[in-house]
């Protein structure tokens, strides 16, 4: 009888022979709910902090204490004098800048990237040296050079060019110093776009195929870079367009000067303005980037409408092949 009656260390399932109907219930995972509340609280705080001085700044234009709401500071805009000649100039400007900030990068950094890695930190040094000088000290420096001009170059031919830099009209010496500002900018944006990208194989492959150097950079490699040539394009636009220290101390009168030089006798209608620019900020911004995340080709392109007609259309293979 004692035999045939299992002992307690028999009639235990072993761990690897143990049933699945036997087996104790597994205890349930207890799952932590991320604090929303908090994250809720610091994006309304930080909403907050840029929300809150617009909508104030926007009251204080439409409302006039005693006589109630009025549109008289934005409707005068077009009207006032100056308004659509320095809006123009800055975007001008900005349209300048960018060009010559990013004909001078692409080449120099694609240049070091293919042939000579070990210049990046020099070049990366340039580039950024722009960030320690401080705009007063850059401004001085233009403004002693500019005046070689009248004082020791009067009777040579640069003095036509000294006089052309800073004709009011375009003034170019702005696009120089606005070009050296924007390097850091144009320099971080753009070297993340190639730290992404092999460029040297890219190069090598298309080489290969017998494609020149212009295919190269405009048909391999610029558009590899689209969404950085977007991002320096978008910084390099908000430095312009909101620069103030160069374009005043040299004489000059683009956007935001204007909006400091009418403050004084219309304080509604330069925070008008300055409301206005910064929607023409964001939409040319919003546009910059719409334009950097653009695919290349669209479904009703050409090139896909015949990609796609191919990839439908069966192969014929010869009898011998089949």
């Amino acid at each position: 009888m004692a035999a045939m009656t299992p002992t307690a260390r028999e009639a235990a399932p072993g761990p690897g022979t143990g049933n699945a109907d036997t087996a104790p219930p597994a205890a349930p995972t207890r799952t932590r709910r991320r604090p929303r509340v908090w994250r809720g609280v610091v994006l309304g705080l930080g909403g907050a902090y840029f929300l809150v001085p617009l909508i104030a700044s926007f009251v204080f234009t439409v409302h006039t204490p005693g006589q109630g709401i009025s549109f008289e500071a934005y409707t005068a805009l077009l009207a006032a004098d100056g308004f659509t000649e320095s809006l123009l100039l800055s975007l001008g400007l900005a349209a300048a800048t960018i060009v010559l900030a990013l004909l001078l990068a692409v080449p120099a950094l694609v240049a070091v990237r293919i042939g000579a890695p070990r210049l990046r930190p020099v070049v990366e040094v340039m580039c950024m040296l722009p960030l320690v000088v401080p705009p007063i000290a850059l401004v001085t420096g233009i403004s002693t050079v500019l005046r070689w001009g009248p004082d020791h170059l009067s009777r040579t031919p640069l003095y036509q060019t000294f006089l052309a830099v800073q004709n009011e009209s375009f003034p170019f010496v702005l696009v120089l110093a606005y070009t050296v500002m924007a390097l850091p900018f144009v320099y971080r944006s753009l070297d993340a776009g190639l730290r992404a990208v092999d460029v040297p194989t890219l190069v090598e492959a298309a080489r290969n195929c017998g494609a020149s150097w212009p295919y190269v950079m405009f048909r391999v490699i610029l558009p590899n870079l689209r969404s950085s040539l977007a991002g320096a394009a978008f910084l390099t636009l908000a430095l312009v367009l909101g620069e103030f220290t160069i374009a005043s101390l040299l004489g000059f009168r683009p956007f935001a000067v204007w909006i400091v030089s009418i403050s004084g006798a219309h304080a509604r209608m330069s925070v008008a303005v300055s409301l206005l620019s910064l929607v023409i900020t964001w939409v040319l911004l919003l546009a910059l980037s719409r334009a950097g995340t653009a695919p290349t080709s669209t479904p009703g392109a050409p090139g896909s409408a015949r990609k796609a007609r191919s990839s439908r259309t069966p192969s014929r293979t010869s009898p011998k092949e089949s």
